[in-house]
């Protein structure tokens, strides 16, 4: 045996105890450099495809994103992809795997198989709950993942851009009991797309001219599970004002529907701007997990959800804890309404209308053009024979034609010398899409232009 201090009988007391850690740390070096080459490193997340879900009448292909860090008990989002979109492709192009890497949810991605790209919204089939076609495969992706999956039945949702919108709004009406809420971007409301030529595009609803009462459109939802009598899922709406695919008309229809469906009135009890451009409503409550909300994107075209989208969608649902008791959070009570706007402030008023078949998009900009603030205003002007409002962003219409005044938002009354506001409304037209021929503030004419 070689020589070496701990052997070495004559080698003095301290030599000996200064050599000994030397010695452990040789013999634990290989010991550790073997844990380091066998111990498993963490599993990173990726999307999957998963084969034999279950019944898929339409041969759709479901792929799977499950975060590295999935709660104990988690919630599942089914993410609908656009037209001539994927699964893949939504996935990569959206902020939802991001979103459930932080708060541990899983994501569905359905993949529509046929040419185009789209999804069935349209047929009988579609509309009617376990009648075929898409919607079964998609619910069978769910009880896969129920079944694989200790999840949380109370916490499944769906949300989707244009046709993944349409269907959106499809699954909640054909699964009530199967999700809890939906989030659609540029959407349409449930049955407005339904033909009956076996083709899958519907011109009329896609442009906005297909108009019901909230009853009606309630029962078309009713109608795809008779006898159904539980809880009805929640509903979170978006859509941009100049979308010209499925035009902005659709979010108030889509509006009438699911407050309906909801029993709740269709007069918001909130009114808020998030962001610039953002003007939101909410319908039957007022804090994060109302109801029914609906935002209405000022100048966006049918590009949604872009960034930031998301993440209001995911605290619509609920999922932006991960703990599913916390308790939604409400926003301030409306704030006071102004306070007696003063008369004489000079104005500048921009006008830009774009008209199509039977409606049209206004969108104004008011700015005040004099030294003295404003503090709430009112804006007077007279719309063309045959326009009638039929909503309105960032501010009030009274009345629909004619005469019309439109008024401030609790938001945005106060408008700086030199400051804009911007404002907005659609309308239906029997012909004349032109602009009124002069606008007054505060009872101020308004230069144009």
């Amino acid at each position: 045996m070689p020589d070496s201090p701990l052997h070495h009988r004559s080698a003095p007391p301290g030599q000996r105890l200064r050599a000994l850690p030397a010695l452990l740390l040789g013999a634990l070096l290989p010991l550790l450099a073997a844990l380091l080459v066998t111990a498993p490193t963490a599993r990173a997340a990726a999307l999957t495809e998963v084969t034999g879900f279950g019944s898929n009448p339409s041969t759709l292909r479901m792929y799977l994103y499950v975060p590295a860090n999935v709660a104990p008990r988690p919630a599942v989002l089914v993410a609908v992809h656009y037209c001539t979109g994927s699964g893949p492709a939504f996935y990569s192009g959206t902020e939802f795997a991001a979103l459930a890497d932080r708060y541990g949810f899983i994501v569905v991605y359905p993949s529509a198989t046929r040419s185009g790209g789209c999804f069935d919204v349209s047929s009988p089939q579609a509309l009617k709950r376990d009648g075929g076609s898409d919607p079964v495969g998609i619910r069978s992706m769910v009880g896969w993942v129920q079944q694989h999956y200790a999840v949380d039945a109370g916490r499944i949702f769906v949300t989707g851009a244009s046709s993944g919108a349409m269907m959106t709004n499809v699954l909640l009406g054909d699964y009530p009991d199967v999700f809890s809420a939906g989030a659609a971007f540029m959407g349409v409301p449930f049955g407005c797309f339904a033909t009956t030529d076996g083709s899958s595009w519907n011109s009329a609803c896609a442009n906005g001219t297909v108009t019901r009462t909230a009853q009606q459109w309630g029962d078309l939802v009713r109608a795809a599970y008779p006898g159904y009598g539980g809880p009805r899922p929640r509903m979170q709406l978006w859509h941009g004002t100049e979308d010209t695919t499925l035009r902005h008309p659709n979010l108030a229809e889509e509006i009438k529907q699911w407050t309906d469906v909801l029993g709740v009135s269709r007069t918001p009890v909130l009114t808020d701007q998030p962001q610039p451009s953002w003007t939101r409503t909410r319908y039957g409550g007022t804090g994060t997990r109302a109801p029914v909300e609906a935002v209405s994107v000022q100048g966006a075209g049918h590009t949604l959800p872009t960034s930031g989208m998301a993440a209001q969608a995911i605290a619509f649902f609920g999922l932006d804890s991960t703990d599913p008791t916390t308790p939604p959070t409400s926003p301030p009570s409306t704030p006071t309404p102004p306070t007696t706007p003063p008369t004489g402030a000079a104005c500048r008023v921009g006008y830009t209308v774009t008209g199509w078949n039977t409606g049209l998009t206004a969108a104004i900009t008011v700015t005040n053009a004099g030294g003295t603030a404003v503090d709430g205003w009112s804006l007077a002007f007279t719309l063309p024979a045959g326009q009638t409002v039929t909503s309105g962003w960032n501010a009030s219409y009274s009345p629909a034609s004619g005469a019309v005044t439109a008024r401030n938002a609790a938001y945005n009354a106060a408008v700086a010398p030199g400051g804009s506001v911007s404002l907005g409304f659609q309308a239906a037209h029997t012909g004349d899409t032109g602009a009124p021929t002069a606008f007054t503030l505060n009872g101020t004419p308004c230069t144009l232009g």
